[in-house]
């Protein structure tokens, strides 16, 4: 479907254009018609899939870009996300020049307050954030249309429940609630039956949810031996833009420091660094000055990057929701994509929950020897060559005659090319706590054990221990 047929104003149209957009997304087609009408709607998709535009189109279509009141409340559950959907709003409403607002924790409150006496027409913004405006009462919602929840599924998991049920309290008034999630677990349908009136339901078909355009790997590995299973699987691969998972802050630090050392163009993000320093990080990564972008799921959730080839799950997330997630980063607009999981033996019952999830079962993964790594690195060195070749070296000509009077071409380009490869540094990785012990793994189901492989049909009796499945009531509870 065309944007055209979309029922949008010429302003919003021609901002579309300009994006290079001509038809829209299944979700986009599908929420763009029943937000206008002003149904209730709950959105089933991944980021990546255009879900900013499915309820931001709408919401600027819809909005009095004169009256000095809010309008639309758009709540994120990361800062990095709220800025990105800012902009993306910002972008598609120049032309009729919505003033669209991000508030987020982390920053100065003073500032946000001075910038909200403005009045933006639409604002976006964090749970807490949000609801420590609305009991200082720089914001009011007195004439709010829309609420948006986005990322909804991370919302609860990240502990937010309440921050929203309050902000709704605060939103009586509005006319329209538009729920989006990758994935529809219990609390978010009981969400949507306390703060939504009959919901339009638009789900993206299985396929384009559990991501047919990305190849799905794992690779079996001891703790120890991950990292440099994981270096060499990037020598052989070569990925154009690569994001690494990892675990925890400590993780990433180490995992950056590391692959550094080793001569790969790294850097990480996580919770602990400041929001300039992210951003920092983040727009070298985008404008393709980093090859690689090492995360924890938080720094990274709702990362709007495109041309991501690779995902490295360096630890396997514990909750397969995540899962879904991560691998979103890459395999986007119709591009194909790769993801590599590494899974210690302890891990396998994971594993397992992923692929049932995901209606998808991973391929196993050689891991490359150090010939075919080293094989690897030469290509790309050659690569690295050739497009030096193509600069302009005329000023290094005389040098260059010197040196050929004294040594081989062979032995100089030889040299070069070790130069260029990558050192062989040792690195140590902290081992983190293991994931509590879940079942036993894939090697039932590979004996044919079929009662474990469908587990709709006859649940199995051996069950995860107690703590797992604490964590797993705890959030149906959220």
């Amino acid at each position: 479907m065309k944007f055209t047929e979309l029922q949008l104003n010429d302003a919003l149209l021609k901002a579309i254009k300009r994006s290079g957009f001509e038809e829209a997304t299944p979700i986009q087609a599908q929420t763009i018609p029943l937000a206008l009408k002003g149904k209730d709607v709950i959105g089933q998709a991944q980021t990546g899939t255009g879900k900013t535009a499915a309820f931001g189109l709408p919401i600027l279509r819809k909005i009095d870009p004169k009256k000095r009141a809010i309008q639309a409340v758009i709540v994120e559950p990361t800062r990095e996300l709220a800025i990105q959907t800012q902009e993306e709003l910002f972008r598609l409403g120049r032309d009729m020049h919505a003033h669209v607002q991000v508030v987020y924790g982390g920053a100065d409150i003073h500032r946000q307050i001075r910038s909200l006496e403005k009045v933006p027409a639409v604002l976006v913004g964090t749970p807490g954030r949000l609801l420590d405006h609305l009991k200082r009462k720089t914001i009011k919602l007195d004439e709010i249309k829309t609420v948006v929840l986005d990322e909804a599924d991370e919302m609860l998991d990240m502990g937010f429940v309440k921050d929203i049920e309050s902000i709704f309290d605060y939103a009586k008034k509005r006319d329209q609630t538009l729920l989006f999630s990758a994935t529809m677990p219990k609390p978010i349908m009981r969400m949507a039956e306390k703060f939504m009136k009959d919901p339009e339901i638009v789900k993206i078909k299985s396929a384009e949810l559990t991501a047919d355009l990305i190849d799905q790997y794992f690779v079996r590995a001891k703790e120890s031996e991950k990292f440099d299973i994981m270096c060499r699987l990037i020598d052989v691969a070569d990925p154009e833009l690569a994001v690494v998972f990892g675990r925890t802050k400590r993780r990433v630090d180490e995992l950056t420091k590391g692959l550094v050392a080793r001569g790969y163009n790294a850097n990480g993000i996580h919770g602990d660094l400041s929001q300039d320093r992210r951003m920092q990080v983040l727009k070298r990564f985008k404008n393709g000055k980093l090859d690689i972008l090492v995360a924890t799921d938080v720094a990274a959730r709702g990362l709007d990057i495109s041309g991501v080839t690779h995902v490295y799950n360096y630890d396997i997330p514990q909750d397969p929701d995540s899962y879904v997630h991560r691998i979103g980063r890459t395999g986007r607009a119709g591009k194909s994509g790769s993801s590599v999981t590494f899974v210690t033996p302890n891990e396998l019952g994971y594993l397992r929950t992923i692929e049932n999830m995901t209606k998808k079962q991973m391929s196993p993964l050689r891991p490359p020897t150090d010939k075919e790594a080293f094989k690897g690195q030469l290509k790309q060195s050659k690569k690295e060559i050739k497009e030096l070749l193509d600069s302009d070296l005329d000023k290094y000509s005389n040098e260059a005659e010197q040196l050929l009077d004294n040594y081989s071409a062979v032995d100089l380009v030889a040299a070069f090319l070790k130069k260029l490869a990558k050192e062989e540094v040792k690195v140590k990785i902290t081992r983190e706590k293991p994931l509590p012990y879940k079942g036993k793994g894939r090697s039932r189901r590979r004996s044919g054990d079929r009662k474990d492989h469908d587990r709709r049909r006859r649940p199995r009796k051996t069950s995860a221990p107690r703590n797992f499945k604490m964590h797993q009531r705890n959030r149906n509870r959220a």
